[in-house]
Parts: structure tokens; C-alpha cells; sequence
């Protein structure tokens, strides 16, 4: 069995007609007619119900057709994976989110495009669920997360900065003058956060704050991007309790205010599998070391192919 007699058959199956499928692939109609035959030959079982100006797929055909593209998928694969070694070329898949990356990523991206030309960095803007899900899944390389231990667990992380809390109020708001401000003093303003369903861990940090000093929060809205929530505290629907890098996502068009006292900031750094880091997953890992501009970070150990620890 060869891999055109599948390419054939699947062929066939979709289109439900022998010239139909023969014209598709650029091949006469009795050489497909007899590839299909010769495989069915060698199985020893019919595939297809063959009529008149038809056929139709037999119950094994029908089994044997989802396998036989699953072969197919994992054949282009390895194909596009040893391409891209013979030739330099590789595809990245990072996860990040914007307002946790803003100060860093564009630097890191443009570094990295400098030095492999040939490779390509595909960003995929997703809750933190949603990447460590990419991460074990094998859909992506390294994800840019907030440090929660037992969401990590069993993945690689290395600590690249503490982000500050602060509060974000519209440049008019009439907190904006302040330069501190309390959490008692923000229980009593609408606030404006992530949607609990896409971002659990923001809302369980959220209580977590809040209950050091007995208060609630009084959530009036739910947001599931960084625009909408940017665009709903300038509008002045409410306050959002964010952190510093929000900054360079929202600019002007809202102020920061720092809290007193400071909670524990959010570590925030690069995640990945436990596996060892392709080539060119390690150096957008260095690009972003070399990016990394904020005095407080920590900077990426490096070590070839064991970059990092393995979270608790």
C-alpha cells in the first residue's frame, strides 16, 4: 500500500464519482478506477458500493476513510517538519497576552526576524488557560504566563519580570489626581475586570486581595480583551484593578495609580514543555532576554535545551 493509493481512494469518497476524482487529481479514469481496486485487493474487503453514475462508501469504507486522511495529515507533517530543517526554516507558536507583553514582544519579534529570517513567529492572543492547554497539546512553543504553580505544574517557567498592581481610572476620573490610593477606597467603586469564565486565575487573585483587607469588590462589568476593558474604564464605566504593563497598551487614555500598600506583584515569564526547546524556540528566547528593558526582570538563564525549572 502506497500513499497515492490512499490520496485515490479519499479522492473517490468525496467526490462519490470515479471522473469526478479522476479529473481532480489530473489522472485517467480507469488507472484511478484500478488503484482503488488494487487497494482493495490487497485489504480484502470492498470499500466502496459501486453504481451505475455513483459509489458509495461500504461501513468499512467509511472507517477506513477517517484513518486513511489522519495517515495522510501525519505524512504532510513530517514533511513540512523535515522541510523546514533541511532548509533553516521554522514556524513558532506563542502564546501571549497583550497587556502582559506589550513592553517587550514587539522588540523581541523584530530581533528575532533579524537574526532567522527563515523562520516565521505566528502570536496567538489567548486566556492562560488557553496556552498551557496549547502548551501540553503541542499547538504551541512557549507561552507568556502569569506564574500560578499549580496550573504550571509539570511544565518548564522562567521568571522574566514582577508586574505591579495599580488601579486604571480615565484620565477625568476623580481619582485620577491621587497618587496612592487603598484597596478599602476601591471596594467602593464599580470595577471593571476579566470574565471570570476565560480568566479564573485574575478573578481568584482579585479575592485573594480583597480579603486582606475584609472588603468585596463591587463588580460592575466583565470583559474578555484588554480593548474592551481599556475602552470601557476610559469611557468611565468603572475602575479596573490592572498592573503597570497596561500601561503601554493604554497610553494616555488612562491614568495608573499605585496602591498602598503594595500587594505581592504578578510574576510573569515564559512557559513551555518539559521537553527540550527546538533550536529556534531557544533563541526567540534570548531575543526576548535581550529585549527585556525593565531594570526589575529577571533575566533568562541561558542553558541550552534545559532553559529554566520545572514548575512545582
Amino acid at each position: 500500500m502506497e500513499l497515492r493509493h490512499l490520496r485515490y481512494f479519499i479522492a473517490v469518497a468525496e467526490e462519490e464519482n470515479v471522473s469526478r476524482a479522476a479529473l481532480k487529481l489530473h489522472v485517467s479514469q480507469p488507472g484511478l478506477s484500478r488503484q482503488v481496486r488494487d487497494l482493495e485487493g490487497e485489504l480484502g474487503f470492498p470499500l466502496l458500493e459501486r453504481r451505475a453514475k455513483s459509489v458509495r462508501l461500504t461501513d468499512a469504507g467509511r472507517a477506513f476513510l477517517n484513518e486513511a486522511r489522519a495517515v495522510l495529515e501525519r505524512a504532510d507533517e513530517a514533511v513540512k517538519a523535515a522541510r523546514a530543517i533541511a532548509t533553516g526554516a521554522h514556524e513558532l507558536h506563542i502564546g501571549y497576552a497583550p497587556s502582559l507583553t506589550a513592553r517587550f514582544l514587539p522588540r523581541a519579534l523584530h530581533a528575532f526576524q533579524a537574526q532567522s529570517p527563515g523562520s516565521r513567529v505566528k502570536l496567538h492572543d489567548l486566556s492562560t488557560e488557553e496556552m498551557l492547554a496549547g502548551l501540553r497539546q503541542g499547538k504551541l512553543q512557549i507561552a507568556f504566563v502569569v506564574k500560578v504553580p499549580a496550573l504550571l505544574r509539570g511544565l518548564q517557567f522562567d521568571e522574566l519580570w514582577r508586574d505591579n498592581f495599580v488601579l486604571a481610572v480615565a484620565p477625568n476620573h476623580a481619582l485620577a489626581g491621587r497618587r496612592t490610593i487603598k484597596l478599602e477606597e476601591i471596594a467602593k467603586e464599580p470595577l471593571i475586570t476579566y470574565s471570570r469564565t476565560e480568566y479564573p486565575d485574575a478573578h481568584e487573585k482579585l479575592a485573594d486581595m480583597f480579603a486582606t483587607v475584609e472588603a468585596k469588590p463591587r463588580i460592575a462589568e466583565e470583559h474578555d480583551s484588554v480593548s474592551s476593558l481599556i475602552a470601557a474604564v476610559e469611557a468611565e464605566n468603572g475602575v479596573a484593578l490592572a498592573v503597570e504593563s497596561l500601561g503601554c497598551t493604554a497610553g494616555p487614555r488612562l491614568k495608573l495609580i499605585p496602591l498602598s500598600p503594595a500587594p505581592p506583584p504578578l510574576v510573569v515569564g515564559a512557559a513551555w514543555s518539559k521537553q527540550a526547546l527546538t533550536p529556534a524556540a531557544e533563541k526567540f528566547l534570548q531575543c526576548v532576554q535581550e529585549a527585556d528593558l525593565a531594570a526589575s526582570r529577571v533575566k533568562i538563564t541561558k542553558a541550552p535545551r534545559n532553559i529554566g525549572q520545572t514548575a512545582p
